[in-house]
């Protein structure tokens, strides 16, 4: 495979301490600017890069780089402000996958990650080119580059031979390289956030001097909450506002600020935007709205050119509550609560409600950032930050669209291993979304593919803001339960029934309780009390008889959680008072969590102080409880997995894989589905399964195909063939249980009677022993990367929609999952006395595709219908593979959007 890296268009992305540098291929024109690069060089860095200070040797490196393209070279330049401050090269000279690598930086700039930076992208490159291999030679008393080298995560070999060192680099991506590079982003990524909530001033450009602008609502926000550093007005026609001092321009600033505010009409963005970059500002707060195309480009323009981070625009703001910044550069109607959940939302509107909840829940908020339109920080952003912050232990995200959903994927999984990470599922529903036009493709919906994404990253996905409150106050102020068995607990038989039906409904289960607690319960409580599960203290309770029974609940081991279900009763023997404190003041076990429902309350859920020092939640209605408990206990599942791996898979051919894919694009331009022969050879590079089969042309073909494949007595199968059908028995294009020769000739003038000049041929197999027909496909999503479906096969399988979808590449736990979920899974296992399917097998039939649609870009879509599993074997009795002209984007690499 062969991608010239002048394909790759420019990429931005962050240095380790935090500012922005462009990445890009050389160009002819850049020779001057590297001649310049080089002649800046002291001798010591030219002693180190060449092995001798010799401007020559510079001067041909320049040539050398800026050369017409030539096969096996590539060279990647690194920029800032029209500066050259780094170069990386790889040359293969005449080596198919192994490479000569070189590096080299400019003076001042070491130690900021430039040469670590370069090589990741040329890694990719090379890898997209075939290479497996990097060569490069160094001083042994050059210890940046070996460094550069050894901290990588690839695995790298030194050979020392005198004064020299000959390293030797695997350009394996592998997870420990992955978690390298990860690592490094995140420090970068936090590092660029700082000026954004950690600014040493602020200017709020656009403020007026008179109320009911925005700017002005921003800065009364920010000096009425009690910034701690310096602060400034933008403003020509004022001096100071709201006792602010105010200057002409950016540039009039006595100290630039590291963030500055924009409240400024749409027309007026861009040119602010180059002025605060000009004058050395590190990172911008856009609230306007209603920018134009052209006018979005040129502010990321500026961003980008010089190095500025950007939440917005159309945007509420941000804010941090940390006493020593106080920062609240928003204009909703109040200051957030200081706490500890870190909130981003896109939405205004629903960031202003998470605040008011998360602040009338007595959680708070440690930081807040209105993403709006997020033309750069983003969700991934603000994970890492919170991550980092020292003061976030709850996350809590709305987001309406994914940047990068692979990378954020692999953010999540290592965050949500630290903190709850919760999300409204927004926008699951896409009105007008198209039939699709094979079965895979028809199954996988936008909303499948976003489960799949917070499954596999333990995101807790809620389906509205109340929902995301009442599961982060749950979170917030109970441990998380070992399980769903569920004990309920009332002082009314009817709100017990109720409370025992959401939790049912919610995948909860309410366990017997076992003899000796009932018997004690009974002890405990007042006659006329029923102690199954649900426990019916009855209205006579008091609260020192609730609070024991309460107590030995949550002392009993057959139980994860405790649910009390209380009402106000005109005869009750103690008042909702009394039997509310009956529970907050009983002795701690927090080792699990209890949770309370009162439906008199006037709201949704609220934060009951106890007697240890903790807070209960308090819920008016049973469902709100149930489903915050089934999603704690999810979580805690989750947490429980040991981290999935993806498995080394023997007898793939993914350079033969490629080959097959381009050779069709070229034959093919505009893509489309592949023909039987091609389909199966590239099944045939990762080890598919596939049923014998023959291709025919005539019906004397299609006799002699028929009688090489069947066994003695045994049946075959016919399959009419043309370009672009995918339904074929909706077209009635299948003959099944065809014996002799007369029956397939038969077979043959029928589809050639029925389908004239469209057939092109059929394909011939021996008919299928009996099984379990399944499903497996793979849908490439453009923005989330391929989806993987698996479940119920057959012609009834859009029908019935018996499915269970995971993102590649999977994990052993990813095909488990994938296994397990779908309704028809106990066929899998064996019911009713029938033996399991080859699940070994099954599991590297998907682990195989995951593989495939991981390695090709160009795959659209594959649709393997049916999969025959018996116990002996699994086997794809029929496969459609669709490819399009795409390009590989490698979503690991760092670079900013």
């Amino acid at each position: 495979m062969t991608h010239d890296v002048l394909d790759r268009p420019p990429a931005h992305a962050l240095l380790a301490d935090g500012t922005t540098v462009c990445i890009r291929p050389v160009q002819r024109e850049d020779h001057q600017r590297l001649r310049d690069f080089y002649e800046d060089m002291s001798p010591e860095n030219l002693r180190l890069r060449f092995f001798a200070a010799s401007r020559r040797s510079a001067a041909m490196a320049a040539d050398r780089a800026c050369a017409p393209v030539r096969p096996g070279y590539r060279a990647l330049l690194a920029e800032a402000q029209g500066r050259v401050i780094g170069l990386a090269e790889y040359d293969t000279s005449g080596e198919a996958v192994t490479a000569e690598l070189s590096v080299a930086v400019a003076d001042g700039l070491h130690h900021r990650g430039v040469g670590t930076l370069l090589v990741e992208h040329l890694v990719s490159a090379a890898r997209a080119n075939g290479v497996t291999t990097f060569t490069a030679d160094a001083l042994n008393e050059n210890h940046e580059v070996l460094r550069l080298f050894a901290d990588l995560g690839l695995r790298t070999a030194r050979h020392f031979d005198g004064p020299e060192v000959r390293c030797t680099i695997r350009l394996d991506q592998d997870d420990a390289y992955l978690s390298a590079v990860e690592e490094r982003g995140r420090a970068a990524d936090v590092a660029s956030l700082r000026p954004l909530f950690r600014p040493d001033g602020v200017a709020v450009v656009g403020a007026g001097r008179r109320p009911g602008s925005v700017g002005r609502a921003i800065l009364h926000h920010l000096k009425t909450g009690g910034f701690t550093r310096r602060l400034s007005a933008v403003n020509p026609a004022a001096t100071a506002i709201l006792g602010a001092p105010s200057y002409a321009s950016v540039g009039a600033l006595p100290k630039t600020p590291d963030l500055v505010v924009l409240a400024v009409p749409a027309a007026a963005v861009p040119a602010t935007a180059e002025e605060c970059g000009k004058a050395g500002v590190r990172a911008l707060l856009v609230v306007t709205a209603g920018l134009d195309a052209d006018q979005a480009r040129a502010l990321m323009a500026a961003c980008r050119v010089y190095g500025m981070r950007l939440v917005g625009p159309n945007c509420l703001g941000i804010s941090n509550t940390d006493p020593h910044v106080s920062l609240d550069a928003t204009f909703a109607a109040g200051h957030p609560r200081p706490g500890t959940a870190g909130v981003a939302a896109q939405s205004g509107g629903v960031g202003i409600a998470l605040l008011d909840g998360l602040s009338r829940l007595g959680i708070g908020v440690s930081s807040f950032a209105s993403l709006g339109d997020k033309y750069d920080v983003s969700g991934n952003d603000m994970l890492q930050w919170w991550e980092s912050d020292g003061r976030t232990d709850l996350a809590l995200l709305h987001l309406e669209s994914f940047g990068n959903p692979r990378a954020f994927s692999r953010t999540a999984r290592r965050v949500t291993r630290r903190m709850p990470v919760l999300t409204v599922d927004a926008g699951r529903t896409e009105a007008g979304r198209q039939a699709a036009a094979s079965h895979t493709a028809a199954a996988a919906t936008r909303t499948m593919t976003r489960q799949a994404l917070f499954t596999q990253a333990g995101i807790t996905a809620s389906r509205s803001v109340g929902e995301l409150l009442e599961t982060a106050a749950l979170l917030h102020a109970q441990p998380l339960p070992a399980g769903t068995r569920v004990a309920v607990v009332t002082n009314a038989g009817g709100v017990g029934v109720l409370a025992a039906d959401a939790c049912s409904e919610a995948g909860l289960v309410l366990p017997s309780l076992g003899g000796e607690l009932t018997h004690d319960l009974h002890v405990v409580l007042p006659e006329g009390a029923a102690v199954g599960n649900p426990v019916d203290a009855t209205a006579a309770v008091t609260e020192e008889q609730l609070s024991e029974c309460v107590d030995r609940l949550m002392r009993y081991g057959g139980i994860d959680t405790v649910l009390v279900a209380l009402v106000p009763t005109a005869v009750a023997a103690a008042t909702g008072d009394d039997l509310v404190r009956a529970v907050t003041g009983a002795p701690g076990h927090r080792d699990r969590p209890i949770a309370v429902v009162r439906l008199e309350q006037d709201v949704p859920v609220t934060l009951l102080p106890a007697a240890d020092g903790g807070t209960i939640p308090s819920y008016a209605e049973p469902q709100a409880v149930a489903r915050a408990l089934a999603h704690a206990a999810r979580r805690a599942a989750w947490l429980a997995r040991p981290v999935g791996t993806v498995p080394e898979l023997e007898s793939v051919d993914t350079r033969r894989a490629h080959e097959i894919a381009e050779a069709c694009l070229v034959a093919q331009p505009e893509g489309g589905w592949l023909g039987p022969s091609t389909c199966a050879e590239l099944l045939d590079c990762y080890g598919v399964p596939q049923i014998p089969w023959a291709w025919a042309e005539t019906e004397d073909d299609a006799v002699r195909a028929a009688r090489r494949l069947r066994d003695e007595g045994g049946r075959v199968v016919m399959k009419a063939y043309w370009p672009g059908l995918v339904h074929k028995t909706e077209e009635r294009a299948v003959h099944l249980d065809l014996e002799g020769d007369a029956q397939v000739r038969g077979a043959f003038r029928d589809f050639d009677t029925r389908f004239g000049d469209l057939l092109t041929g059929v394909v011939v197999q021996p008919l299928a022993a009996r099984g379990t027909e399944l499903f497996a496909g793979v849908v490439q999503d453009e923005v989330f990367g391929p989806l993987i479906l698996f479940g119920l096969g057959g012609t009834a399988t859009e029908i019935l929609a018996d499915h269970a979808a995971r993102l590649a590449p999977l994990t052993d736990h990813d095909v488990h999952d994938l296994i397990t979920s779908p309704r028809c899974a106990p066929l899998l296992f064996g019911s009713r006395g029938s033996r399991p399917v080859d699940l070994p097998g099954l599991e590297q039939l998907l682990l195989r595709l995951s593989r495939m649609a991981s390695d090709l870009p160009q795959l659209a879509e594959a649709d393997f219908n049916p999969v025959l599993g018996t116990p002996g074997a699994v086997t794809v009795l029929d496969a459609r593979v669709r490819l399009l002209p795409r390009r590989a984007q490698d979503p690991y690499l760092r670079r900013l959007r």
